[in-house]
């Protein structure tokens, strides 16, 4: 039996059931008792300084009772205005109902306790600003909300009974750095649908057992999810949030969501979000202008307006804007168990001119494009998350060049986990679409990689954004005909999944989609009827448990003693060799033939002389592929080669790679 959200101590704001000292009004006249609180002396000076990670316990909608009334108490964070009220269905919308009253001690929260009130009651703030008309707003810190296009938040407890006990007494023990990490990217309304009921989304209940079963078949460690987080728009994936605690209602309630996560957790499955600290939507329910000011935002739009988007820019430098994202982040790996958060467009924050021309952007006190309000919060950021919840991941979607993003923050780091190596990603892709005849002039671009590998810990990701926007699928990508390009696919997967590095693939490329990505259609599962686009799957299946089962190809990911060369030079014939090396010293060889021919007795330097087994090859009938490999183990001989002393002479497929481990003596071809 697993704890029980909702029911843990008052002081930790679960729960419909809190007592706080008595209200003093005339409820019958104003509908809300002024007096009531969640928020201490204390709450009110980690707010001020920007130290109150919690404040999804304090702020939003609470179920509390107060004279032996059951109802809900309201408290939102409005400095400039000059009035705040609650509307909502239960008192038809009247701004005049339910009027909040402002705390004495400047901290600008307005707040007050409504009787009856409960789950399920429509709701948002009636705004009073400075100047201009009333503004009505949703709920920053509502745990729930109605379904887009309407916008009102919905008071909601987290009323959730765990079952994965299990997983989460052992997260804690996990070293990412040693561990296997093969993520499947997810976007949920577009994974499957429900073709006989109008191909409506799936709901959260409905994809847990099917997500569950196929990344368990598949072998994948972790599913990632595009923000699940509250968004107006569906064709902005998530990435448009204005719910920083509110599941998007589209697939179900907060609990419907916690029953997938609980259910990816049973299976041994991680639980991956995506979280947007960097910009918000300027949809008028949100939280732009929340007030009537740059509450959240700044107000020169040099800082505040984000010209990519067109969205609003958090104030990093504002302390309760931090409390604010500090508080996000951890309600998502608190109540929803999530194993870890990847960081959406971090350069957007690191860099006071991203996509921004001359005059267009401020410099820093220094004179400099760092923006360093920005780098302080992702360092406190960081701290926070991994000082308070033992064995989360920070994930950095980070796309330059920037220096120790995931170094610890007291050796000046940004504190990360894990960081994207999109070099690796933009160069890899461009060679795979290269003809296999000019890939020889393209070499460089797949031996770079190793050269900043282990400069950072990364991550190989083949994600979302490289299949959409007329970019094309994976497979669209790859050079040849339609048996090359097949090839070439499960050449390229081959060659991540043996790359320093973890892994992450979107939803789609073990099925080798001819399509690009839509998010209004499901994936095309009926190409599984196909055998050759099976065999991909097939193919990606088995390097996951390839991956998996063999500690030389992650337990040395983030150093370099996992990774040597064989031989990084044969642009003549587009082919390169390496080992794969296992601290407690085991050992695997890599051979990747990039060109459609097929290379007999290829000749390789050799750490010992054998004999050696494939035991992988992209090539295999059961892939698709032509059969074509070294079906018996291959024993090493005296000649030197590639500086060592050992060689041996293999069988190279075409447009495939080969993976070989030593095999017990006595097995010699």
């Amino acid at each position: 039996m697993g704890d029980r959200i909702g029911s843990g101590k008052r002081s930790r704001g679960k729960g419909r059931k809190k007592t706080p000292r008595k209200g003093t009004a005339d409820t019958a006249k104003t509908g809300v008792i002024h007096g009531p609180t969640l928020l201490g002396e204390q709450d009110i000076w980690l707010f001020k300084e920007g130290n109150h990670h919690r404040l999804f316990e304090k702020l939003g909608a609470h179920g509390m009772t107060v004279d032996g009334v059951g109802g809900t108490s309201f408290a939102v964070w409005a400095p400039s205005a000059g009035a705040v009220s609650v509307i909502g269905d239960f008192n038809r919308w009247d701004p005049a109902s339910c009027p909040l009253e402002v705390r004495w001690d400047g901290s600008g929260i307005w707040e007050g306790f409504v009787p009856g009130v409960g789950p399920g009651t429509l709701y948002k703030y009636h705004i009073t600003p400075p100047k201009g008309e009333p503004l009505q707003k949703a709920d920053p810190f509502a745990f729930f909300s109605e379904q887009p296009p309407k916008s009102a938040s919905v008071v909601w407890d987290l009323e959730y009974r765990w079952s994965d006990g299990e997983w989460m007494a052992g997260r804690g023990q996990q070293d990412v750095g040693r561990s296997p990490v093969s993520i499947y990217e997810v976007h949920l309304g577009s994974w499957r649908r429900a073709p006989e009921d109008g191909g409506r989304f799936l709901t959260y209940r409905e994809a847990a057992p099917l997500l569950a079963e196929y990344v368990l078949e598949m072998g994948f460690t972790h599913v990632e999810f595009l923000p699940l987080t509250e968004h107006p728009f569906y064709g902005s994936w998530g990435y448009q949030t204005t719910g920083y605690f509110a599941p998007t209602s589209r697939y179900g309630t907060p609990e419907d969501l916690m029953f997938l996560v609980d259910t990816l957790h049973q299976a041994g499955i991680g639980v991956i979000l995506d979280w947007v600290p960097s910009h918000f939507p300027t949809d008028g329910h949100g939280l732009n202008g929340f007030d009537g000011t740059a509450l959240y935002e700044h107000a020169d739009p040099r800082k505040g307006f984000h010209p990519d988007w067109h969205s609003a820019v958090f104030n990093f430098g504002r302390n309760e804007v931090r409390n604010f994202l500090l508080s996000s982040a951890l309600f998502w790996l608190e109540r929803y168990h999530i194993d870890a958060l990847r960081v959406d467009a971090v350069a957007s924050m690191l860099y006071l001119d991203y996509s921004r021309k001359k005059g267009e952007w401020i410099p820093n006190r220094y004179g400099g494009r760092e923006n360093l309000e920005a780098m302080d919060f992702i360092r406190r950021l960081n701290e926070v998350v991994y000082g308070e919840i033992p064995g989360v991941i920070s994930i950095a979607e980070e796309s330059t060049a920037w220096p120790m993003v995931t170094r610890p923050v007291y050796a000046g780091g940004l504190g990360f986990g894990v960081k994207w190596n999109m070099g690796w990603m933009h160069d890899t892709l461009n060679y795979m679409s290269q003809d296999p005849v000019f890939r020889k002039f393209h070499h460089e671009r797949l031996t770079f990689s190793i050269w900043y590998a282990f400069s950072e810990n990364f991550l190989l990701p083949l994600s979302h954004d490289e299949v959409v926007h007329g970019k094309g699928s994976l497979l669209g990508k790859m050079a040849g005909d339609r048996w090359q390009k097949l090839a070439n696919l499960r050449l390229l997967f081959g060659y991540m999944f043996t790359h320093p590095g973890k892994k992450l693939l979107f939803m789609g490329g073990e099925l080798g989609q001819w399509k690009e990505w839509d998010h209004d259609d499901s994936l095309s599962w009926d190409l599984l009827q196909d055998p050759d686009h099976d065999g991909v799957r097939k193919w990606v299946r088995d390097l996951n448990f390839l991956y998996r089962r063999e500690k030389a190809l992650h337990a040395a990911d983030f150093d370099m003693s996992g990774f040597e060369w064989i031989d990084f030079g044969d642009h003549e014939s587009s082919v390169i060799s390496y080992l794969r090396r296992d601290p407690a010293g085991g050992c695997l060889l890599t051979v990747c033939n990039f060109t459609p021919i097929v290379r007999q007795r290829y000749r390789l330097g050799i750490p010992d002389p054998g004999p050696w087994e494939e035991i992988l090859n992209s090539d295999a009938g059961i892939y698709g592929g032509s059969g074509t490999g070294n079906p018996a183990p291959v024993a090493g001989d005296g000649i030197p080669c590639h500086d060592r002393p050992f060689s041996l002479e293999l069988t190279l497929p075409p447009l495939a790679v080969v993976v070989l481990k030593p095999s017990p003596p006595g097995t010699d071809r």
